[in-house]
């Protein structure tokens, strides 16, 4: 992440599930959003050259992308930084979120290093059916829980994230969203 570029508001995760719709969602997302990159089920060239798609359409169009995985592979395939958890300390690879589902996991998320929290599933959501939702009072309980950014996720739409505002929350991230 360039040092004078503001934290995404607006985020999207990539999914398997999006198909061809992700070239769309890509386009629909302001300049300045966020992107997690993620596609673990692809045989890692196939996933490696999606990326490299993915992060030619984010370039031109001044979009924030993360890589789901290491930091150093982050580095190596030339993205702002890095989601998950990978260990304590700062990884000199740019940004890094951190997923959380609950309070240990916001515990795990900062002493991993991380710069943002993606906490989820805030409503149910497509991407895991049948899951417990956190709802927007334990969302916000926990969210006011740590100093870092926290970014609501799971059944999102700018309606939701409407819906919690004043409850910590920094942005909002989505697939569905974006997608259709």
């Amino acid at each position: 992440m360039h040092r004078r570029q503001p934290l995404p508001h607006l985020w999207m995760m990539t999914d398997e599930r999006q198909g061809e719709t992700l070239w769309r969602a890509l386009y629909r997302l302001p300049r300045g959003a966020g992107v997690v990159f993620r596609h673990h089920s692809l045989p890692p060239r196939d996933r490696r050259a999606l990326f490299q798609r993915v992060r030619s359409i984010t370039r031109s169009r001044g979009l924030l992308l993360l890589l789901a995985g290491p930091p150093g592979r982050a580095r190596l395939w030339g993205a702002d930084g890095s989601h998950g958890l990978s260990g304590p300390g700062k990884s000199g690879v740019g940004l890094r979120s951190a997923p959380a589902h609950d309070l240990p996991e916001i515990r795990k998320a900062e002493r991993s290093g991380a710069d943002l929290i993606i906490l989820s599933p805030v409503f149910p959501t497509r991407s895991h059916p049948g899951a417990r939702s956190l709802g927007p009072v334990r969302f916000g309980l926990l969210a006011r829980q740590t100093r870092l950014p926290v970014i609501a996720l799971g059944g999102m739409d700018a309606k939701r994230a409407r819906s919690l505002a004043g409850l910590g929350m920094h942005g909002w991230a989505a697939i569905d969203a974006w997608s259709y």
